[in-house]
């Protein structure tokens, strides 16, 4: 059966060779100082929302269509996929998770979306690019 929020699937974006760009929920939710820390689930669902038009434009000099993953952590988990982008919650570190992500990227093209330095290490040793907040919130 398909999923209505992933049709095609991750699996099957990752075959086809579509880039993945994994967004690092915490770190640019906190980029903004809106208040997101009054309701941490709700500032992760408002980035979710903002995320999908770049599912098919793409971001950060990837073009779309992409795979959009959104890793969210503590009290952002259970925020819902919608088409578009698919919700990741980490059961622990954030960090640990979005590496996770990324590492399933492949040969394909991977972004990952945070301004967190070792962060940024960890997945450039992965082969990963990376870029800061501002490439999904302009």
């Amino acid at each position: 059966m398909t999923d209505p929020v992933d049709p095609v699937g991750a699996a099957g974006m990752a075959r086809a060779g579509v880039p993945l760009i994994v967004v690092d929920g915490a770190n640019v939710v906190g980029s903004v100082p809106d208040g997101w820390w009054r309701d941490r689930r709700g500032a992760a669902e408002r980035l979710r929302d903002r995320l999908v038009p770049f599912a098919l434009s793409g971001a950060g000099g990837l073009a779309g269509p992409v795979e959009l993953v959104l890793v969210v952590e503590g009290a952002a988990r259970g925020v819902a996929s919608v088409p578009g982008v698919r919700v990741e919650d980490a059961p622990g570190s954030g960090d640990d998770r979005i590496v996770e992500v990324a590492a399933t990227a492949g040969e394909r093209p991977c972004l990952v979306v945070t301004a967190d330095r070792e962060l940024r290490r960890r997945v450039e040793e992965l082969g990963a690019r990376v870029t800061g907040p501002r490439a999904v919130l302009s």
